[in-house]
């Protein structure tokens, strides 16, 4: 598929998203949120798919650019996520524009690790949005949902070997949204690591896994959910 690519900005910060559209009339619209790494083929795999299954998806842009490599990726990472409002203001961005493409249209997210993390926080921060889906993302966050914040629905995809988010990470995630009476979902994978969704993961990142099943079950579920939030 051939990518769009949409200009868009958060403050001063230029960003640019890809977009996919169905060949169809579309059921909703998704912004999807990509790994550390910006876009990557593994992410652009999956925003085809969901075109694929009748979806406008648009990829957000992080930071501008694409990193030279993992360490400056951190680097970028870090700078953005050190003040929890700057971080959601550069996710509100890339929604606000999916939805001035497709203003009709109902809104949903899902990302990836870091975009995993995203989509958390947009719901935590009472985004407009149907439903959000975490794949292998990070739970933490600076500042936790308030009770009645929530809007979405939330589904997380977990790995349950995924050393970047340890067990009391996921039980601390669980006691917060219970508090924040949100609409939650948590599918853990036996035994699966980190970036379960990507055929290609990085080499010599023992952390990271590809796992074929994780990955299909975790499809599966995120579209079912779409279904029953959008009542198809």
């Amino acid at each position: 598929m051939t990518f769009e690519r949409i200009g868009y900005r958060d403050g001063s910060t230029a960003l640019t998203g890809l977009l996919a559209r169905p060949a169809g009339k579309p059921r909703a619209a998704v912004a999807v949120f990509p790994t550390i790494m910006n876009p990557t083929p593994a992410v652009e795999a999956k925003a085809t798919a969901l075109a694929e299954a009748g979806y406008v998806a648009l990829i957000g842009d992080f930071y501008g650019a694409a990193p030279a490599d993992f360490a400056q990726a951190m680097a970028w990472a870090e700078g953005l996520r050190s003040d929890v409002s700057t971080y959601r203001n550069r996710l509100h961005a890339a929604v606000a524009a999916l939805h001035r493409l497709e203003p009709e249209l109902p809104l949903l997210a899902i990302g990836f690790c870091m975009g995993g993390q995203a989509v958390l926080e947009l719901a935590r921060d009472g985004a407009e949005l149907g439903a959000v889906v975490s794949f292998h993302g990070l739970l933490e966050t600076g500042s936790p949902a308030e009770p009645g914040a929530v809007k979405a629905r939330i589904l997380v995809c977990h790995g349950d070997a995924d050393p970047l988010v340890p067990r009391e990470q996921v039980v601390g995630f669980w006691q917060e949204m219970d508090c924040a009476e949100a609409n939650w979902h948590f599918h853990a994978y036996s035994g699966v690591k980190h970036g379960f969704t990507n055929p290609n993961p990085p080499p010599g990142n023992t952390a990271v896994d590809f796992d074929p099943s994780a990955d299909r079950q975790s499809w599966a579920a995120m579209l079912g959910l779409f279904d029953e939030v959008l009542g198809g």
